[in-house]
């Protein structure tokens, strides 16, 4: 039996964060995964760029039981001190939309980074590694029973992420063992995730894939995001849709705005004095795509020429580009998303620490608790921090 002061069960963002600020600490501290690499989730994340952080990270970007918790872990471990890790690191980055960070080569540097940090604190990390059993022993240790060795540890921190992409090896390991020690669960379901569409609206949208616009796109509860929407073969995906995911409930329409910034009724009205006798089809295909024009539009409508076009008519066009009301199927579920809702309550962690509250030494970071970052290099921040936190309290 080998002893170790800190397990950390998950190669992840997080949980390599915790190993290498816990190794600095000269706490001997021992990483498992069962899979064949560590950070795969980071390897493809941002198109195998890897979003690592945000230039302007707020705990309102969290979507959380509890809206004060992540406040203490997002103050004291900053995006900006990431970015000086990275910039340590000789690691290139750029700049998008909404400040958005990227990696300029590759995913690949953030995750030698980690590696490489680790390394340097002493921290071991063995994957390939199944766990067959967690217990307490009457010292409080925590023991594990793994398919190799068999282990004990002062604190055990479960990093093991969420149920998001189960092809790179997500399970819900970590809400087994939080339900073990008797901690409470929120339930959990996709975000970050592509909607599908009723069989009726595949016929009629699926020729539309490919085809992206910008849009403000609104949920029922008044989230709003403005961001590019994408027709796919078989629903709508793109920035603007993942971010609603978040806010959105089965059964509830979403309402996508197709001409963002633009008063939709003047613009018809300025058409109408400028150009009476142009057909409403050309007129519309100056704002929007011509095939998105005639999927949403009556044919007989759009060969009308705008001076043809009555009141009522003028009225449900301005209200149909500003505010299409779309009930879609559902979402693509777990497959694609990006992140897991819900998972280990938050009210059961010290927000400053991340332990369990009634289990001393057992500590959630990242993913696999009731914390979700919006769109954009935020759920790599909370896993940033929330795995400092826990590191320097391990």
């Amino acid at each position: 039996m080998k002893h170790h002061d800190v397990i950390i069960i998950g190669a992840g963002a997080a949980g390599l964060m915790c190993a290498a600020t816990a190794g600095y600490r000269g706490r001997d501290v021992l990483v498992l995964d069962n899979a064949k690499q560590a950070g795969r989730k980071i390897l493809i994340s941002g198109g195998g760029r890897c979003n690592f952080t945000n230039q302007k990270v707020e705990p309102n970007n969290f979507i959380c039981s509890n809206a004060h918790f992540v406040k203490s872990a997002l103050a004291r471990y900053r995006s900006s001190d990431f970015i000086e890790l990275v910039e340590r690191h000789g690691i290139e980055y750029h700049e998008r939309d909404h400040g958005q960070l990227f990696c300029n080569d590759s995913a690949k540097e953030i995750v030698t980074m980690l590696l490489t940090e680790c390394e340097w604190a002493g921290v071991q990390i063995k994957l390939r590694t199944v766990i067959n059993e967690i217990g307490q022993n009457e010292q409080g240790q925590f023991e594990l029973i793994t398919d190799k060795e068999h282990y004990t540890c002062d604190s055990l921190v479960m990093a093991t992420g969420g149920l998001s992409m189960p092809k790179l090896g997500a399970s819900p390991y970590g809400y087994h063992i939080a339900q073990q020690f008797g901690l409470k669960l929120l339930p959990t379901h996709a975000g970050l995730v592509p909607f599908t569409w009723h069989s009726e609206q595949k016929q009629k949208f699926e020729p539309l894939s490919g085809i992206a616009v910008p849009s403000t796109i609104t949920a029922k509860d008044g989230t709003q995001f403005s961001e590019a929407l994408l027709f796919t073969h078989r629903g709508l995906s793109g920035p603007a849709i993942l971010q609603i995911s978040n806010f959105w409930k089965a059964g509830e329409t979403i309402s996508i705005n197709l001409l963002p910034g633009v008063d939709a009724r003047a613009a018809i009205e300025l058409v109408l004095a400028n150009h009476p006798k142009q057909s409403l089809r050309n007129t519309l295909s100056h704002w929007l795509p011509k095939r998105l024009v005639e999927a949403l539009f009556d044919e007989t409508l759009l060969n009308k020429a705008m001076n043809q076009l009555i009141h009522s008519e003028v009225d449900q066009l301005a209200v149909e580009l500003e505010s299409w009301e779309v009930l879609m199927n559902g979402t693509e579920g777990y497959r694609t998303a990006e992140v897991t809702l819900g998972g280990v309550d938050t009210d059961e962690l010290s927000s400053k620490t991340m332990e369990a509250k009634s289990v001393s030494g057992l500590y959630f970071i990242g993913e696999v608790m009731d914390v979700s970052g919006w769109l954009g290099g935020f759920n790599f921040q909370w896993a940033w921090s929330s795995g400092v936190a826990a590191g320097q309290a391990v």
